[in-house]
């Protein structure tokens, strides 16, 4: 049994097919009347991909259409919560305003995951991972196996497709 959770973390790639993970991380903050982090991580852009940009674009630009996107991409969280809570919950499920926080985070996925578990005192981390191959596993490893092998919290996950 957990011990009492109040703040879950949930990491997404908002991916199609990850509505299973939300399920379980909205089930888990219903059970314990607990508040969820909805965290998506953008990679940072390769050295090569930026270069490319910055020949297309002045710094000004760059930066502009940078912070439009996050913006754009906190909005589509924000939709895609309400278009999930309206649909797919019933009425004694039904998430109160406020308890899920949506957060967009740039970075390595597993680092910014730690870090905004520790900043936000989570008691509990969902998410998902996909399946890949056992030689994609070996040599990669997976986002979920990296979560869970650095840190304390308990970790939640839920195998996606």
């Amino acid at each position: 049994m957990l011990p009492d959770v109040k703040t879950i973390l949930y990491a997404s790639d908002i991916e199609e097919g990850s509505r299973p993970a939300f399920r379980a991380a909205v089930s888990m903050a219903g059970h314990y009347n607990a508040k969820i982090t909805f965290l998506h991580v953008i990679e940072p852009l390769s050295a090569s991909a930026r270069n490319i940009m910055k020949t297309m674009m002045n710094d000004a630009s760059l930066n502009e259409m940078h912070d439009s996107s996050i913006v754009n991409l906190k909005n589509k969280l924000v939709s895609r919560i309400e278009r999930f809570c309206e649909t797919e919950l019933d009425a004694s499920e039904i998430m109160q305003e406020g308890q899920v926080i949506p957060r967009v985070e740039e970075g390595v996925s597993d680092r910014v995951i730690l870090k905004v578990a520790k900043e936000i005192g989570a008691d509990l981390i969902v998410m998902g991972t996909r399946t890949h191959s056992s030689v994609g596993q070996f040599l990669l490893g997976s986002t979920a196996n990296r979560i869970m092998h650095h840190t304390e919290i308990p970790v939640l996950i839920i195998p996606l497709k």
